[in-house]
């Protein structure tokens, strides 16, 4: 029997933690609870969750403090941050300290589900790359990607990436040439379908791989726009 995935809550309003724990327990996850950053840190890094829900304005440290600690201890449990709907920096800033995902407030309970749903399966599923059982592949000029460990080298330098900056590399590297739309993106490495302003999601994304793998981010020389279509890896 397969064994229940856990979601940690991080979130210090109570009637909407009950909200999630009954509709996430009746899809069938195991839910953690933790009303304050410190807390939600404490029990991301011990009780090792399959998800964290990660509200942004929290007592003790804010979720983007959590997000960023996390990350820097090399921890890549998927992040979904939870925040306000006008706030759109929030949505921004999320996603530059590796947080995978957002949805804002007020949130449908199915499309919340969704997401859950969508980002543990990326994980459980594995990176989407063709050439994944090749160990090592060299993808372009001083690039490449050893897919055994999960590491990207440029000039031999390991690239530190987020778990979600590695998969859109290696997806689009994998399909040299071709060009992907946000849509087609969102659903072939976010595993869901595109929403609303989701394109700021693989934009921001973009943007930040460039800023580490291109010599020259302005005038990228691997991951390259074509204009009103999408993104495509140059080789």
């Amino acid at each position: 029997m397969e064994q229940k995935k856990t979601v940690l809550i991080v979130e210090d309003e109570k009637n909407i933690v009950d909200i999630l724990c009954f509709n996430l327990q009746r899809e069938g996850y195991t839910t953690l609870e933790a009303y304050d950053g410190e807390d939600g840190l404490k029990k991301a890094q011990s009780e090792k969750p399959d998800l964290i829900l990660l509200d942004v304005m929290l007592p003790k440290m804010n979720g983007f403090d959590v997000c960023r600690t996390l990350r820097k201890s090399h921890n890549n449990v998927p992040v979904v941050i939870l925040t306000a709907r006008e706030e759109e920096t929030d949505k921004v800033l999320g996603l530059e300290i590796g947080a995978d995902d957002y949805i804002t407030k007020p949130f449908s309970m199915r499309e919340l589900i969704a997401r859950v749903g969508a980002n543990i399966r990326r994980i459980a599923m594995g990176v989407p790359a063709t050439s994944a059982a090749e160990g090592a592949m060299t993808i372009a000029g001083d690039l490449s990607i050893n897919t055994d460990n999960h590491q990207v080298f440029r000039n031999g330098a390991v690239v530190d990436l987020t778990q979600r900056e590695y998969e859109l590399l290696t997806f689009l590297a994998s399909h040299p040439n071709k060009v992907y739309a946000r849509t087609d993106l969102m659903e072939q490495v976010w595993n869901y379908e595109y929403v609303g302003d989701d394109a700021r999601t693989v934009d921001v994304t973009v943007r930040r791989l460039r800023e580490k793998i291109e010599t020259d981010p302005a005038n990228p020389r691997y991951i390259l726009t074509r204009r009103g279509v999408g993104y495509y890896f140059s080789t």
